[in-house]
């Protein structure tokens, strides 16, 4: 191998290093800016999910108690809890408030029936809980992106390791190993 070729490879070598520890860099504040954000807005609500002993739990769907009871008492202030308070808490509620209706479907009727003041009753409920709803599931959407960008940034961290240990061995071992065999060649009778 020719030095010019050497040199190139030395100089990608550590580009790959600088990009490669860069984007890992980025990628752990993205994950820690991403959950900790998700974290303190979730804590501002101040929700709590009910004791596992509260009727709120007990009177929910086996599945939906189980999914419940795992964070019983505890503030909701992840992305997991977000997602699980959404679909196994205020979901069961709206599915009850409208016989298992949509928003959708009790607003269509609303306007079809616009006397009805329990109907438009539970068609703002139903508005209310779907964008709490909404809003918890796009907490816990960004708390999943934060879980990807770090699993991204040790994978990148792993590669940048790889490629810096490559460019040690280019600028150290491999010299000696050049000019070892070339004073092994050098030695050797000629036939």
């Amino acid at each position: 191998m020719t030095s010019d070729i050497r040199w190139r490879i030395i100089s990608l070598q550590v580009v790959m290093v600088v990009l490669l520890a860069g984007l890992a860099g980025a990628g752990y504040w993205g994950a820690t800016f991403t959950s900790g954000y998700v974290h303190d807005e979730l804590l501002a609500q101040k929700i709590m999910f009910p004791p596992a002993t509260s009727p709120a739990i007990a009177s929910l769907p086996a599945a939906d108690r189980q999914a419940m009871a795992q964070y019983a008492g505890q503030p909701l202030d992840n992305g997991a809890k977000a997602e699980t308070y959404a679909n196994h808490f205020i979901a069961v509620h709206l599915r009850e408030a409208a016989g298992g209706k949509t928003y959708a479907q009790e607003s269509a009727l609303a306007m079809a029936n616009p006397k009805d003041t329990k109907l438009a009753a539970t068609v703002q409920t139903l508005f209310r809980g779907e964008t709490l709803r909404g809003l918890l599931l796009n907490a816990w959407g960004w708390g999943t992106v934060a879980t990807i960008a770090l699993y991204a940034a040790i994978g990148l961290t792993v590669a940048a390791v790889a490629v810096f240990l490559a460019l040690l061995f280019e600028v150290f071992v491999a010299p000696q190993r050049v000019a070892r065999t070339v004073r092994v060649t050098a030695a050797a009778p000629a036939r």
